[in-house]
């Protein structure tokens, strides 16, 4: 369009004439130095101050702050002095000090130690993937307990033992890895007790797999669909499955797979392909929840008449023989660690050895001496610190022992009793590490730009220790948040980790040096295998030629601290005990997938529990009978007249659901009562719905949100609410039970807010603590869904926002139960509602979004900015130019959060 002259400039035009003093800077990545001198010194005249974002400044200027020094208040780190030269162990003087590790045969001199060896059988594909990724030969352990009889042949089962860091895993990947690629059929279900592991393996085993092809010499009985699809197809498919998993691969699509889809396949009679069965983690069998599902497996497993390996492994597994009797499989134990450690235990400002603290202990209560005494002349000590903040001994070791780790370039890992003391200590770390060279600086603030395009944003505390190359990492961080830390730990740019106890088991980041911040997770004390997982963290092959663990406490705790120390490991029980989960939910599940539906039958498959081999006989023959009967009482099962037991819909509906069976009875009630009156002209109903039966772990109600919550509610949630049973005059109770406490305007208590506990007494009080449970989740569910961030939810909610997406993954997967629940039972119209709803749980987006959040990586957010600019379908983003999309994508970055609160 032509211009006419003399015609008033435009508001665009007038800018794009203007000419600017500014260099272009897009694309270029200047170094820290450079920045720092770009910007005029603090005493300038200019009226205006631009602060650089250095090592020391941790908040950005504010027109509404104080005038002040920008950098926070620097501590010093007590110094650490060794004594007794002369008697020094080697490894104590310093975070430097040596020590020199076991020795070992290498490949040269022991053949049998090169994967490559004919022995194993491995495909040298497969040994150049494990070469490329650091493992260039086995230890004599490993390679002995592989050439066990009928092991790599997969006629023997396998259960072993081998301290933390001391390579266990890669027997049993050694062994499913070679009996996959053997076969073109053949499957492996590997059993992790933790999300994140599962993640980290499948990322593992991947990478191991890459390029490697099965044996394609084909049997001549093979069908030819089976034929075409293995020349196409011969590489191994890795997959996981958890809880909240996005994943729709089926049994036929995977060749690794988790434990989820073992009562399909032999309800469908798939599971004559499963070859392998791998149980890590084994000690967690006498769980609650993880160890009941993995002793309902394996039982499962064993009552198979075909032959099935099951191979169960463990750093912390005291009673080896009687698992290994259960599982009739050969048993191998391994004391070899190739880091070795040293413990200490820290107290009174004074290092000692372990060993010597623990003997000096033991021989007092043998002689009747008061262990008040010291127990020996300490090895090092720790100067007293003149900061208040370090004033109390436990933090001033524990801070002086971390710097002192990272001053030499070694990774330390501290672990605290709970979320709040982690941020505290790592503040306090963070203010007392040195200063760093340019370049690592600019590694770090990588790390908090990534930390900052999450759609949570930046934690404002690790905004002000990462810089120091210090982090927090807990349940509190999403997984996302956890997983940046843990490759910035990996790759030495955080030089300090302070964790929950959950880090210890649920991932794995080794370190030069383990630090204990007292006996306690919590409150409750460590027990002795939580304990051994921790300090099992120090050292790892690769990274560190020495680990060191120190347990620091009040010398009040002393005595009970050695206690700990000298405490044998549990023996692991059976979870099927009356004590504990029982044994309804095992009966119901082999009944309805029609594993065992006569007496003799059940009594084989009871006979092949761990549950037989710890229970009085007798006991247990009634046991069963009792709970039969009760299953028959309640309508899950039946009897045929020749005395067959069947499954009813109700138990195929609780089963395919993944419940158990009082579980499956209180939702069937549930959804009978909202086919009689579902509220439709609303969306509480729904969310509520998809709360899971059992909450425990989300944290309690907070009666003044509950309150608040419901005085907003329409009149359509308003009925939902009088539909389920909820009473706001109840809520109001709990509220002024408990009344908060304010001075000067400001809220500084409130126990109606945090602790307020639900009467559980019986059957009544417990159905009616989870009706108000699920439906105060309910309302963080509708938040999600409406595409509330989950800071924002966080925030509101008074909770950590880690724990608000982990409520969303978790109800993710009940969702997906409840709508196969439904469709069991043939309930259509009501599957429909929960599906349609469900799709949006999984988007975290209203309706009209759904289209645009399938396409892979765009979450509800971006999802909102493409439809708002007119790119309302996949097609219209699909034909857009790169031009109109990227400055969507930015505008979608400069709309995150700054800063958040990890609660």
């Amino acid at each position: 369009m032509a211009r006419i002259d003399n015609a008033p400039l435009t508001s665009v035009e007038i800018v794009q004439q203007q000419a600017h003093g500014i260099s272009r800077t897009s694309g270029f990545k200047r170094p820290f130095k450079q920045i720092s001198s770009a910007n005029p010194p603090m005493n300038t005249h200019s009226p205006l101050v631009i602060a650089p974002l250095n090592e020391n400044s941790y908040q950005l200027p504010s027109s509404r702050s104080r005038p002040g020094p920008l950098e926070p208040r620097r501590l010093a780190a007590s110094k650490i002095c060794a004594i007794h030269h002369e008697s020094l162990e080697p490894g104590v003087e310093t975070a430097r000090a040596r020590i020199e590790a076991p020795s070992q045969p290498s490949s040269s001199l022991n053949p049998l130690l090169a994967l490559s060896h004919p022995r194993y059988g491995l495909p040298e594909s497969l040994v150049k993937n494990f070469a490329s990724m650091g493992i260039q030969h086995i230890y004599p352990w490993q390679s002995s307990c592989l050439l066990g009889r009928g092991l790599l042949t997969g006629e023997k089962n396998l259960v072993y033992t081998a301290p933390t860091g001391g390579g266990k895993s890669l027997v049993a990947d050694v062994l499913m890895l070679k009996r996959i690629l053997e076969s073109l059929r053949t499957k492996a279900i590997l059993v992790l007790p933790y999300v994140a592991l599962v993640q980290e393996k499948v990322n593992w085993l991947r990478r191991a797999v890459e390029g490697v092809a099965r044996d394609l010499q084909l049997p001549s009985q093979l069908p030819d669909s089976m034929r075409s699809k293995s020349r196409t197809n011969p590489s191994v498919r890795v997959v996981g499955f958890f809880g909240g998993s996005k994943t729709r691969a089926t049994w036929a699509d995977v060749d690794i797979a988790a434990n989820m889809l073992v009562n399909t396949a032999i309800e469908q009679c798939t599971i004559d392909d499963l070859g392998m069965v791998i149980l890590d983690e084994l000690h967690m069998i006498d769980d609650d929840h993880r160890g009941y599902l993995m002793e309902l497996l394996a039982t499962k497993i064993l009552s198979l008449e075909q032959s099935v390996q099951i191979v169960g492994m463990s750093a912390t597994l005291p009673n080896t023989q009687l698992l290994a009797k259960w599982l009739d499989a050969k048993y191998y134990e391994s004391k070899y660690k190739p880091i070795p450690i040293k413990e200490y235990l820290v107290f009174d400002d004074s290092i000692y050895p372990s060993s010597t603290t623990s003997a000096f202990f033991r021989a007092a209560s043998q002689s009747g001496v008061s262990p008040s005494s010291q127990p020996s002349a300490p090895v090092r000590t720790i100067q007293p610190s003149l900061h208040t903040e370090l004033r109390q001994l436990v933090t001033n070791a524990v801070v002086a022992l971390a710097v002192e780790t990272a001053r030499e370039g070694y990774g330390a890992l501290i672990f605290c009793g709970g979320r709040q003391a982690c941020q505290v200590t790592a503040h306090l770390v963070s203010l007392a590490m040195p200063e760093r060279e340019d370049e690592m600086l600019e590694k770090r603030q990588d790390v908090i730009n990534d930390l900052r395009s999450l759609p949570v944003g930046l934690d404002e505390v690790l905004a002000k220790t990462i810089p120091r190359g210090v982090a927090f990492h807990h349940a509190g961080l999403t997984g996302e948040e956890r997983e940046i830390l843990a490759s910035a730990y990996d790759n030495r740019i955080i030089n300090v980790i302070v964790a929950t106890c959950s880090l210890a088991a649920g991932i794995n980041l080794p370190a030069r040096r383990v630090i204990l911040h007292g006996a306690r997770m919590g409150r409750d004390p460590i027990g002795p295998a939580m304990l051994r997982q921790m300090r099992g963290r120090a050292g790892r092959k690769g990274k560190d030629e020495v680990g060191e663990s120190f347990l620091c406490c009040q010398k009040e705790d002393l005595e009970d601290v050695v206690q700990l120390l000298e405490a044998d490991l549990p023996k692991v029980q059976s979870s099927m005990t009356p004590e504990k989960r029982g044994i309804k939910r095992a009966l119901l599940e082999v009944i309805t997938i029609r594993l065992a539906t006569h007496v003799t039958a059940i009594d084989d498959y009871i006979q092949r529990t761990l549950l037989y081999h710890i229970m009085d006989k007798a006991r247990l023959k009634d046991w069963v009978e009792s709970t039969i009967n009760e299953l028959q009482d309640s309508g899950q099962i039946s009897v045929d007249p020749t005395g067959l037991y069947e499954a009813t819909a109700l138990s195929r509906a609780t089963v395919g659901s993944c419940m158990t069976p009082e579980d499956g009875l209180f939702v069937y009630a549930e959804l009978r009562r909202a086919l009689r009156a579902f509220v439709m002209d609303g969306e509480m109903h729904v969310f509520y719905m998809f709360t899971p039966v059992n909450l425990s772990g989300f944290g309690d109600i907070n009666w003044r949100i509950f309150r608040d919550e419901i005085e907003r509610l329409d009149e359509s949630g308003l009925r939902v609410l009088e539909f389920v049973g909820i009473n706001p005059a109840f809520v109001n109770r709990m509220l002024v039970a408990f009344p908060k406490v304010e001075r000067f305007g400001r809220l500084i208590a409130c126990r109606a807010n945090s602790g307020k506990q639900l009467p559980e007494q019986d059957a009544e009080q417990i159905r009616t603590a989870r009706t108000y449970r699920r439906f105060y989740a309910a309302f963080q569910l509708r938040d999600l869904c409406n595409e509330i961030p989950i800071h924002t939810v966080a925030r509101k909610f008074e909770i950590a926002r880690g724990v608000v997406q982990t409520l969303a993954q978790t109800c993710e997967g009940f969702a997906a139960g409840m709508v196969q629940f439904c469709a069991t039972l043939s309930w259509g119209m009501l599957k429909s509602v929960l599906e349609h709803m469900s799709d949006r749980l999984k988007a975290g987006a209203r309706a009209d979004l759904l289209e645009l959040a399938r396409i892979p990586f765009v979450k509800s957010r971006t999802a909102r900015v493409f439809w708002e600019n007119g790119m309302q379908s996949l097609r219209a983003v699909a034909e857009a130019e790169a031009k109109e999309l990227v400055p969507l994508l930015l505008l979608v970055y400069s709309q995150l959060p700054m800063s958040t609160t990890s609660g």
